[in-house]
């Protein structure tokens, strides 16, 4: 008894025999007076029915038609009224077969009767008289039924309230012993068990005894106990396998990071095939891996590199044609996909590759944007499963591998373009600057061959020396290419450049030199230094041979838009005849100005005969130079 002194207890007894006698006292008796209720509400309307048949028979004596229907109505809202019942007021007619039948046989009475008071002509006052008595008989029979049927609910109404006395003291008792049986025990076993797992013991169980909402609820804590001992049991497992996804996925970041710099370090399409090859066997434990270049119209795939594959399978795979074999896919259809020797076509081992003992393939296209641009092919001597990181992996490296070769031939480009254009400058200055001095040569060495015939002294003594003047002019200009081919602008800004082209010219010239710079801006880029200092240099070439002046100057104006001027002390020329005395200078002026269009400045000459020149070059505003 000790137990039943818990709160759960008193409560459970107290709550639980209260709730019973209250629903079962007002639940029966609720019912039973609403059948009473109800009933005798029916009765009242019964009653009112009679009283308005005779009223209605009397109205036909008097023949009056218009009350006739108006009482008709008001008998027809009577019997719905008995027929759907009103659980507002409530008014019904108990639904026992006696209640129901006499309810019918007053509804098909009803409907005779009417359909005779309502014909034209009407009755007379003795036959409707007869007919309302016979109809008021048939409402006293369903009066008396509804009668009898409350006077039974009223005699189950007393048997009811002594048997709920007696069903109230059985239920307290019966719910007291079941409140123990099936709730209060399966709890003190739960709370056994919680507290065994409370303290580790994760082996605890609780005894299930039943099917009930407390059997349920200790197969979970049986089930609960059962996952979290498989958890702790099995976490030093779970941790690993954890870890060696987590170092798969970092293995395969890696790879993807080693591919991208061994791509930007290699040099030459051979070194970054074979490279890749390498890796690409390594990462996807290939047997052996065939890296192929692949023509622009898809029709053959060149063996760039390979990386462990047979001599006799190199040999013969050197170049294939698009489509003959499990290598080389179309355009159209090329993804990445795994080959099976043995079944492919259904037909049995042959070709080189099963001959080398290659039983799977996995192809993988190297696609630059729309363009197949090469392929790579890994053999396996088993047969090989992509799983879809593997997948994602191998199509990343090929996009690496794509994006390298495509550099590699934008750099070669790069390169054939520089050489071309570096030839393209030393023909033009070879042509400007030497090759008229040898033509010049040309022909006094032809004037000097006339005269050595003629034996004429004084005509070979002046073509001698204007072959000598020929011949150190030449030697200059081989010295002024030479000095102008060497200078450049390999640091942040042009003023070294400029300062060391200005201590050569004076070392050669023996002309004072200077240079002045004004402002603070921005440096050049590096392809606007190359071409300023090439103006400044043809600038000074002319002042050497043609000027005629004891000192130069380098003005450097380092402000939005750059400006340098070169400026000479010496005997200055006519821009008006150019056609006399100074083709040269006019040759030289001709290539500053092309220099200069080409990163978009101007150069502008500023002389006069005997006050010294001055070659101004503007150069474009820093926001044009830079887009």
């Amino acid at each position: 008894m000790r137990r039943f002194q818990t709160l759960s207890a008193r409560l459970g007894l107290i709550g639980g025999s209260l709730l019973l006698v209250a629903i079962a006292s007002i639940g029966f008796t609720l019912w039973i007076s609403w059948q009473l209720e109800g009933g005798a509400a029916a009765v009242n309307e019964a009653g009112r029915m009679r009283m308005q048949t005779w009223r209605l028979a009397q109205t036909l004596a008097r023949g009056d038609a218009g009350a006739v229907r108006d009482q008709i109505l008001q008998f027809d809202s009577g019997m719905a009224l008995l027929r759907d019942g009103d659980p507002a007021r409530p008014l019904f007619v108990p639904r026992n077969a006696r209640c129901v039948t006499a309810l019918a046989d007053v509804a098909r009475t009803w409907t005779e009767v009417r359909a005779a008071w309502s014909a034209t002509p009407g009755l007379g006052a003795m036959q409707a008289a007869r007919q309302a008595e016979a109809f008021v008989a048939h409402i006293d029979a369903l009066v008396t039924a509804i009668e009898q049927r409350l006077a039974s609910l009223t005699t189950v109404l007393n048997a009811l309230q002594v048997f709920m006395m007696g069903l109230t003291i059985a239920s307290a008792v019966t719910m007291l012993y079941s409140a123990y049986l099936f709730i209060f025990n399966p709890l003190d076993r739960l709370k056994a068990g919680l507290a065994r797992v409370r303290h580790g013991d994760l082996a605890a169980r609780v005894q299930v005894n039943s099917g009930d909402e407390f059997g349920a609820l200790s197969r979970g804590f049986n089930q609960m106990a059962e996952t979290l001992e498989e958890l702790y049991q099995h976490l030093e497992m779970k941790v690993e396998e954890k870890t060696s996804s987590l170092a798969a996925q970092n293995a395969r970041l890696a790879s993807l990071y080693q591919a991208s710099e061994f791509a930007a370090r290699a040099d030459t399409l051979d070194d970054l095939a074979q490279g890749f090859a390498t890796r690409l066997k390594r990462v996807a434990h290939a047997d052996a891996v065939a890296i192929r270049w692949c023509d622009e119209d898809n029709r053959r795939y060149v063996l760039l590199a390979s990386h462990g594959l047979s001599s006799e399978v190199a040999d013969h795979e050197a170049c294939i044609q698009t489509g003959d074999c499990a290598c080389g896919q179309p355009r159209d259809d090329a993804h990445t996909r795994v080959v099976f020797m043995q079944r492919r076509g259904g037909a049995a081992l042959q070709g080189h590759c099963e001959r080398a003992g290659y039983r799977s393939l996995v192809s993988v296209p190297v696609r630059l944007q729309t363009r197949i641009v090469g392929e790579i092919d890994l053999f396996y001597a088993k047969e090989a499963t992509l799983a879809d990181d593997d997948r994602t992996l191998l199509d990343a490296l090929a996009d690496h591998l794509a994006t390298a070769i495509e550099g590699l031939r934008v750099s070669a480009l790069l390169r054939e373009a520089a050489v071309a254009e570096e030839r393209g400058f030393i023909a033009r200055e070879l042509h400007d600057s030497i090759a008229q001095s040898l033509a010049f040569m040309k022909i006094q060495s032809v004037l000097l061959r006339d005269a050595l015939a003629q034996k004429d002294t004084a005509k070979t003594e002046r073509a001698v020396g204007e072959l000598e003047m020929g011949i150190e002019e030449s030697l200059s200009d081989v010295r002024e290419l030479l000095m102008h081919f060497r200078t450049r602008t390999n640091t942040e800004t042009i003023l070294p450049a400029l300062q060391t082209t200005l201590q050569k010219f004076e070392h050669q010239t023996g002309m004072a030199t200077r240079l002045s710079v004004e402002g603070d801006g921005l440096p050049l880029p590096p392809d606007v230094q190359v071409q300023v200092l090439h103006v400044v240099q043809e600038a000074l070439s002319n002042v050497r041979k043609h000027a005629h002046a004891r000192a130069v100057s380098v003005e450097v104006r380092q402000s939005s838009p750059w400006q340098v001027v070169v400026r000479d002390d010496g005997c200055g020329f006519g821009l008006a005849g150019q056609a006399t005395g100074h083709s040269e200078t006019h040759v030289g002026l001709r290539i500053m100005r092309e220099r200069a269009a080409r990163i978009g400045a101007a150069v502008e000459i500023e002389t006069a005969i005997g006050d010294g020149t001055r070659v101004v070059l503007t150069l474009a505003d820093r926001k044009r130079l830079a887009a």
